[in-house]
């Protein structure tokens, strides 16, 4: 069973979005407080949408023109500079969890992303990288050569400690030479940062017993803020797929301190996808891996990329920015990431 969260307009786009997305959802999230440290700059003041678009019945909506979008920030229309059609190629990155929690399933894990590359578009672009507990590796740059993608995949291993968030600061290094193609990032992981957790450690060990369950501030956390500032700068969505060796519910020992740190990590996963306009899959069962992974090259399909003048690209002021998005039908509902700061 495949379960997906979604945080707001659950009420009114929740069941459109399910239907159009096979069960995957896009979402928004309440801003929090983010790190700027080691925040990747760009020299480009224009921001960059990926977009979906279903109509009532839930069907997505993929021939849409520019002229059909209307954008918003703060409020204020903002003329649209640059447009791509949901047949627009991508550059991916494939970025696998390979630490130690990861090893009883490594079969499923590769053949669920091989299945991937079948789903795509010949001219979409694919990087793989892998993470254990001796560093972020490369093991293919982007190319839509699929069998040397493939030939990389097999030689994802490894074990030790989980370096998800310096896994995810490098695909977005790499993302950035990727010129102004529609950017992703697919990541295979159960979420536990190894350094992350260690912090979230101290934290609930410091707490009382009746604070425990909100003694960590999941959106407080700086590496998460630093990808979420350079996601927004690159115009990168990405798509956590979170593996049930970090879900909390399936703790074998209800310990309140434990089942805290792996829920921080859990909501962490959730607003990162919310933030960039992506969706968190949360996988049940390992057996539905490679059916999820086709999903998710089908609905990148469905995607528009737009991006517009930011009405005061000088003030990097850091305050939280509103992105609103519409569509001159008025029977056709969009959406796309809350908004970012300005940094």
């Amino acid at each position: 069973m495949l379960v997906l969260r979604h945080k707001t307009l659950v009420k009114i786009v929740g069941k459109l979005f399910l239907s159009a997305f096979v069960a995957v959802l896009f979402a928004g999230v309440s801003p929090g407080v983010f790190a700027q440290d080691d925040v990747l700059r760009t020299d480009t003041s224009l921001v960059q949408l990926n977009v979906g678009v279903v109509d009532r019945q839930g069907r997505s909506i993929t021939s849409l023109s520019q002229g059909d979008f209307v954008v918003y920030e703060d409020d204020m229309k903002r003329p649209i500079v640059s447009f791509e059609p949901t047949q627009a190629p991508f550059s991916l990155v494939m970025l696998l969890d390979m630490s130690g929690s990861t090893i009883n399933f490594r079969q499923q894990i590769q053949q669920a992303a091989l299945r991937f590359l079948d789903a795509l578009a010949p001219e979409d672009r694919v990087s793989v990288i892998a993470f254990n507990g001796k560093g972020v590796h490369e093991l293919s740059g982007f190319t839509t050569d699929r069998r040397k993608t493939a030939y990389s995949i097999t030689l994802a291993t490894g074990s030790g400690d989980t370096l998800l968030y310096d896994g995810l600061k490098e695909a977005l290094r790499k993302l950035g030479g990727e010129g102004k193609r529609r950017k992703a990032i697919v990541v295979l992981t159960d979420g536990l940062d190894t350094e992350v957790r260690k912090s979230d450690r101290a934290t609930v060990a410091k707490a009382a017993d009746a604070d425990v369950s909100t003694a960590i501030k999941p959106e407080a956390n700086q590496a998460l803020g630093i990808v979420l500032a350079n996601a927004d700068r690159l115009g990168v969505t990405i798509i956590p797929l979170a593996l049930p060796s970090g879900d909390p519910k399936r703790l074998p020992l209800p310990d309140p301190r434990i089942i805290a740190q792996y829920t921080a990590a859990r909501t962490r996963l959730d607003m990162m996808a919310d933030r960039t306009g992506g969706w968190l899959a949360e996988i049940r069962r390992l057996d539905q891996l490679a059916g999820l992974y086709a999903q998710v090259a089908a609905s990148l399909r469905t995607l528009y990329s737009i991006a517009y003048q930011a009405p005061h690209p000088d003030q990097r002021d850091g305050k939280w920015r509103t992105i609103r998005v519409e569509v001159a039908r008025g029977d056709l509902i969009a959406k796309t990431k809350p908004g970012y700061y300005a940094r």
